[in-house]
């Protein structure tokens, strides 16, 4: 999750998880469209032909707000496509932040209760940690044991508690701007769907003054059509939208609050146990 830092290949999950998400909310969206949306909105202007041609307008202002009317044009089909393609990477964001707490439960650096690390062991415990770290692949590139490994080799160098909480510190803080740029395209996208249903406006306007000759003549129909892919559009967009930026200032709490969990751990379980003996203290 944490190593955006290193070279990435076409295979890394930070290109693959957008790239299959749009793919996947494609692969949703098509079919239900196909199979549920444009049937429904057929049947629906069918009646409405058939109220036209028998003079009743009864029924005409349910059927207008239908859901299926709202969504059928091709700007809300887009709109709904990048809200769940955004969705979806946002719950990729919070398993990875997940899977990131789930080594709070574990006991990287063993110790006897009571136990202190001096300078001295500060390696020892480096070496196991990395041979840890190695042997399971299930944590490499986890932030956690990082910021571990960058405490011990800091206080093993410096002989000082104040750098090694230093060090822990500066890997957070590098954690916290890479998982705020990693939501980049996400910001993007919650742009994305308002602007798109700014241009279905820009069209369904144009559209409507393109048939404005046919109103004149009395045929109005056209012109509310277009309309209604202005306004439609537009409020399909703002909904979306609204819902996009609240699942992401979900994810954004989350990896904010696992930043500040990360730095009390170390804190807790490795910093507060770190000694200078006194000889050297004096020394310094």
């Amino acid at each position: 999750m944490f190593s955006s830092l290193r070279p990435k290949g076409f295979f890394s999950a930070d290109f693959l998880v957008p790239f299959l998400g749009l793919l996947l909310a494609i692969a949703i969206v098509e079919p239900v469209y196909r199979v549920v949306v444009d049937p429904r909105v057929e049947e629906i202007e069918l009646k409405q032909r058939v109220r036209s041609a028998q003079g009743s307008t009864a029924g005409a202002e349910s059927d207008m707000r239908s859901i299926y009317i709202i969504i059928k044009d091709t700007e809300q089909k887009i709109e709904i496509i990048f809200a769940i393609w955004g969705i979806i990477i946002l719950f990729h964001k919070l398993g990875a932040v997940r899977n990131e707490r789930v080594l709070f439960n574990q006991e990287l650096v063993r110790l006897q209760p009571g136990e202190r690390i001096i300078p001295g062991d500060a390696l020892d415990r480096h070496k196991e940690l990395r041979a840890v770290i190695d042997a399971n692949t299930r944590i490499r590139d986890r932030l956690l044991p990082e910021c571990l490994l960058a405490a011990l080799h800091r206080f093993h160098a410096t002989h000082s508690v104040q750098d090694a909480a230093n060090a822990v510190k500066e890997r957070a803080e590098l954690a916290a701007d890479q998982l705020d740029s990693s939501l980049s395209l996400v910001r993007y996208i919650a742009w994305a769907i308002p602007a798109i249903g700014f241009i279905g406006t820009v069209r369904g306007i144009g559209l409507a003054l393109a048939f404005a000759e046919d109103a004149l003549k009395g045929d109005i129909a056209p012109v509310i059509d277009a309309l209604g892919l202005a306004f439609n559009s537009t409020l399909v967009a703002l909904i979306l939208s609204m819902g996009l930026m609240y699942v992401m200032h979900v994810v954004q709490s989350r990896q904010e609050a696992f930043i500040i969990d990360l730095q009390t751990f170390c804190r807790g379980k490795l910093i507060d146990v770190m000694k200078v003996p006194a000889r050297e203290e004096a020394s310094v």
